[in-house]
């Protein structure tokens, strides 16, 4: 009975809190879901009509929707890629003994906490600026061309922006994960004669698949959404050279005020960010739920544990 009444309290004391979430999810939703059937631009008030999937119908079909696909996929996987190669080996180099290696630490960690607007700035006016920016100066110390980076290669150098907010996270996941490695494992691959190339494969890496899972996963449902940098760099241009899905959708409601085709696109995104994290939520429970592995290092001249010796003698 007393059981009964602390998960009746339990439930009153945590429902308000349930349905002011829901009434913020639902409210928005319900809204877009109206007006994604509606002939609705803000330029012609009064004059909304129902028109169905139309609206869906102009977005999937619109040229723009697949280059803002094709772009929105390539910065998801660029600056994954990039996090997580980068992650790995600032996350080894941090990991060893080195003077001042809090300050280190906290300096590599420190542009997570920039806004990404501000860094967007900071890359666009101070380091890739074709005339006064960091590295046109270093193009032309080195007698070269100066390079336009954000009018030549747009997208890449949105990947490159992003990735560099989105680094440190990666490395404070994977230091973290590399922390918790049993030392004695790598002392007796030492012992066994590895190098670092073979603990690495056979020890550090295996050991980091589910910070990686976990990485990865949090990232790419964050940079479904990247906005500001694109906002703040190119505006999406040239032409839609660097539109994602977002931009696509921002571009068709406040830069065309069609709030029909608007909405329709935010479904759209909406369904294509939770189908993308529905398969990687499944994939991450199945590596949580995977067994530990290590892979068998064989020493050499010797099998790699008794069981084995035992199968090798018989």
């Amino acid at each position: 009975m007393a059981t009964l009444h602390t998960r009746a309290a339990a439930r009153l004391m945590s429902a308000p809190a349930i349905i002011l979430l829901l009434c913020w999810m639902i409210v928005p939703l319900s809204m877009t879901l109206y007006f994604s059937v509606l002939r609705y631009n803000l330029l012609m008030p009064g004059m909304e009509e129902y028109i169905g999937f139309q609206n869906y119908s102009y977005f999937l079909t619109d040229p723009a929707f697949l280059s803002a696909l094709t772009n929105t996929l390539l910065l998801v996987g660029g600056v994954i890629v990039i996090t997580i190669v980068g992650g790995v080996a600032l996350a080894l180099l941090l990991d060893q003994p080195f003077f001042g290696q809090g300050i280190v630490r906290l300096l590599v960690i420190a542009p997570f906490f920039v806004m990404p607007t501000v860094s967007a700035l900071v890359w666009k006016n101070m380091l890739m600026h074709p005339v006064n920016g960091l590295f046109a100066w270093i193009a032309k110390s080195l007698g070269l061309q100066p390079y336009d980076f954000l009018a030549q290669a747009p997208l890449a150098s949105i990947i490159a922006i992003v990735a560099w907010q989105w680094l440190p996270f990666a490395t404070l996941i994977l230091l973290t994960a590399l922390q918790s490695l049993d030392e004695e494992q790598k002392e007796a691959a030492e012992m066994d004669g590895a190098g670092f190339v073979s603990k690495f494969i056979w020890i550090v890496l295996p050991h980091l698949a589910r910070a990686i899972t976990v990485v990865i996963l949090i990232e790419t449902i964050f940079l479904l959404s990247v906005f500001a940098e694109i906002l703040v760099t190119t505006n999406g241009g040239p032409g839609y050279a660097s539109t994602n899905i977002t931009y696509l959708v921002y571009a068709q409601a406040l830069l065309q005020f069609d709030v029909g085709g608007a909405s329709a696109g935010g479904i759209v995104a909406v369904v294509l960010a939770n189908i993308v994290a529905f398969f990687l939520i499944r994939l991450i429970g199945k590596n949580l739920e995977a067994e530990p592995w290590h892979a068998p290092f064989p020493p050499a001249g010797r099998p790699s544990s008794p069981s084995s010796a035992g199968r090798s003698a018989s």
